[in-house]
Order: C-alpha cells, then structure tokens, then sequence
C-alpha cells in the first residue's frame, strides 16, 4: 500500500465520517433539535425526521432560510461522490462542494440566530476542517489560477 492510497482511503473516510456528526444544534425556547445530513432529531422525545419526509411532507408553508440544510446536504452528497468516484475524482471538486456545503450551512446558522436561537454549527466545523485538511492544497491551485 502506497502512501496515496492510505492518504486516499484516510480522506474518504474522513468525508463519510460526516455522516454520523449532528451538523447543527438547534437550541430555541420550544426545545433542542439535532440536525444530521440524514434527518432531524429531538433528544427529548427521540422523534426522528428523516430528510425526505422534511423535503416532501414537511417544507410546505416552511420559510425559505429552512431551506438552506437540504441544500448542504445536497453538496455534501455530491463531494461524497466525488471523493469515492475514484481515478475519475478531481480534489478541487471534492474540496469545493465541501466548502459549498460549510458555507451553506453558514447562511442557516445566521438566519436562524437572526431569530433568536443559538446554534452550535459542529457540521461546518466538519466541512470546512476536512476541506481544509485534506483539500488546502488542491484548492489554494485552483484559485492560484
């Protein structure tokens, strides 16, 4: 096993890892709500909300600035792709959708403090660390350019 290939799998990993980590924590008067890429979560009553149900069920009469966490999550999926496309995955497009994904989560976490809550933002932490990590390289030649 070459260094490329454990530097490979590492970084992979790392972006699946992503999955697991509750990217948001929503903590407002009515309640605390984790939010994974995968759904919604409510430590209280461990109700769950998957994300299909929220995009098909729920985002009817929802306001816009809850849109922005099906998004990320659609840059996070498209990264997770890319990185496990294999010799076809380009570095920057990874990085990038990594980013696109931290900074999409951004614009939630400051619309919903504009409204009162307190969010602790462990997914663009994430996002960004790993582009950071794994990426610096491939993204700083990408805009060098």
């Amino acid at each position: 096993m070459t260094r490329f290939d454990f530097t490979a799998k590492q970084r992979r990993l790392s972006i699946l890892a992503l999955f697991a980590l509750p990217w948001l924590i929503l903590v407002a008067p009515s309640g605390t709500t984790l939010i994974f890429p995968w759904g919604l979560v409510n430590p209280t009553t461990l109700h769950v909300t998957t994300l299909p149900k929220y995009l098909f069920v729920l985002t009817v009469g929802l306001p816009s600035r809850l849109l922005a966490w099906p998004l990320s999550v659609l840059f996070y999926l498209l990264a997770l792709l890319s990185a496990f496309s294999g010799r076809f995955e380009d570095r920057r497009v990874t990085g990038g959708l990594l980013v696109l994904a931290g900074v999409t989560q951004l614009n939630f976490v400051f619309r919903f403090v504009a409204y009162g809550g307190l969010v602790v933002p462990f997914g663009t932490i994430g996002l960004f660390g790993v582009a950071w990590w794994f990426h610096r390289p491939d993204l700083r030649g990408a805009l060098s350019r």
